[in-house]
């Protein structure tokens, strides 16, 4: 399981350290792809094979469905993590996700996220109240 909140560095080479408690769960490979809010997901490889197989049930009549898809994995890439922890992100998703120097990594149970630092910034700060309020609503039952 991904959990927690990371701050490593982009190297001029459009590489990062991932977080020592990641590395584990990542270690077979992943798949870094475009994700919602101009973040990167960043998946197991099993767990992107998962995923794929769900969505190749998707009708292909359906537009969302196609749209979806298109966008989602038209990004992805499948990467290795190096010996000391590092992986490449491509250009194309870093441009995508505006990332600069300054990262941060979170964990989100199945998959990680890869922020620009401001960017998770904002968007932490423009959903708190929300998330202090509608934990009823987004997941019921859970407290």
């Amino acid at each position: 399981m991904l959990l927690g909140t990371h701050t490593p560095k982009l190297d001029e080479k459009g590489r990062l350290f991932l977080p020592a408690k990641f590395r584990d769960e990542l270690s077979d490979g992943v798949v870094i792809t475009r994700g919602q809010e101009r973040c990167l997901y960043v998946f197991p490889a099993s767990e992107f094979a998962s995923i794929l197989e769900k969505l190749r049930q998707a009708p292909a009549s359906v537009k969302d469905a196609r749209d979806y898809m298109r966008v989602m994995l038209s990004g992805a890439s499948d990467e290795s993590v190096d010996k000391q922890g590092r992986v490449s992100l491509p250009a194309l998703l870093r441009q995508y996700a505006g990332l600069s120097k300054d990262l941060v990594i979170i964990g989100v149970g199945s998959r990680a996220e890869i922020w620009d630092a401001q960017a998770w910034s904002e968007y932490l700060a423009s959903n708190e109240e929300s998330f202090a309020n509608q934990v009823e609503e987004v997941i019921p039952g859970l407290f």
